[in-house]
């Protein structure tokens, strides 16, 4: 078998965390077929070549995009219409959105909770589980909270809602509540993001960067994907927090597209690395395509999940 095609099987299922049982269900093969593959004892066809293919470039993330591609998903994304007053005013909907949410923007910050142990926390606020931290289940809630703030603050707004320094502030702290002393204020102090090679803002420039950010984020729009890949990859360098700058930024695009009237961009987990890696390409090169790729697709995926 061509070794080039274990490599990229492996690649996916270290980088998306799937089992090999996982993996085989998303190819639509028998496990026991995968294993061969995976163990060199025997080669894919030319179609399953392709999926595999297809696959790990969701995953683990591509080096380039063609226009075509990128002008058709975008497009696609933007005409996934919702507003915010169908959202909160549909509790089925809304629990759906914030189960997934939190979820996903957790598990990617590293906590171990599965999708159905984040619905029993956010199902009874009394509830603990024994097998989970106290720190996980207290970013679930604490998730929520921010999610639920912002809405609101959306809601009451309307087409008046603007952004502040203090609205990003305010998300923060119930963001970080309890788990940080510092929630809801900026750092005053320098940080790195591992293994990220993106020099972020020094924590002096802090106050000022953001007031330049909330500006620019105000002002009229007119390619929307292009504008949320922009706000996530500057807010990201400007990193204003001491920690939850990630969570935090996934929220304030959220909001954005639901400004807009276009449904949520949803960053899952799996493709966390892929994600990381067109959120540094932006930062460091200025070049977006990828990123607003990435985000036009996670619109996507929202769109498909509240259909279900």
């Amino acid at each position: 078998m061509d070794k080039n095609i274990a490599t990229i099987l492996k690649e996916v299922l270290t980088s998306a965390g799937w089992t090999q049982e996982q993996l085989a269900r998303r190819l639509d093969v028998p496990q026991k077929t995968l294993n061969l593959w995976v163990n060199e004892r025997s080669k894919p066809r030319v179609k399953n070549v392709e999926k595999i293919n297809n696959l790990h470039r969701d995953i683990v993330g591509r080096f380039v995009v063609d226009a075509g591609t990128l002008t058709s998903t975008e497009k696609a994304a933007c005409d996934k219409r919702i507003t915010v007053k169908k959202i909160t005013a549909n509790t089925e909907l809304l629990n759906k959105i914030t189960l997934h949410l939190t979820y996903h923007t957790n598990t990617i910050e590293g906590s171990t909770m599965t999708l159905s142990d984040v619905e029993e926390v956010l199902a009874d606020d009394n509830r603990v589980l024994a097998n989970k931290s106290a720190k996980e289940q207290i970013e679930a809630r604490n998730h929520r909270a921010a999610l639920y703030y912002l809405l609101d603050e959306l809601n009451a707004q309307g087409k008046d809602f603007k952004w502040s320094k203090d609205l990003i502030l305010n998300t923060h702290l119930r963001l970080m509540n309890t788990l940080i002393s510092d929630a809801g204020r900026y750092r005053n102090h320098g940080v790195r993001i591992m293994g990220s090679r993106a020099i972020l803002a020094n924590y002096l420039s802090v106050p000022q960067r953001i007031n330049e950010f909330v500006e620019k984020i105000n002002k009229p729009v007119t390619n929307l994907v292009e504008h949320l890949a922009w706000t996530h990859a500057t807010f990201e360098r400007i990193h204003p927090f001491s920690d939850g700058n990630g969570r935090t930024g996934r929220l304030i695009i959220f909001i954005q597209a639901l400004q807009s009237g276009v449904v949520p961009p949803l960053i899952v987990k799996e493709r966390k690395q892929a994600y990381y890696k067109y959120l540094e390409v932006a930062q460091l090169e200025e070049k977006y395509d990828l990123l607003r790729l990435f985000i036009a697709e996670s619109i996507l995926f929202t769109g498909n999940l509240i259909q279900k």
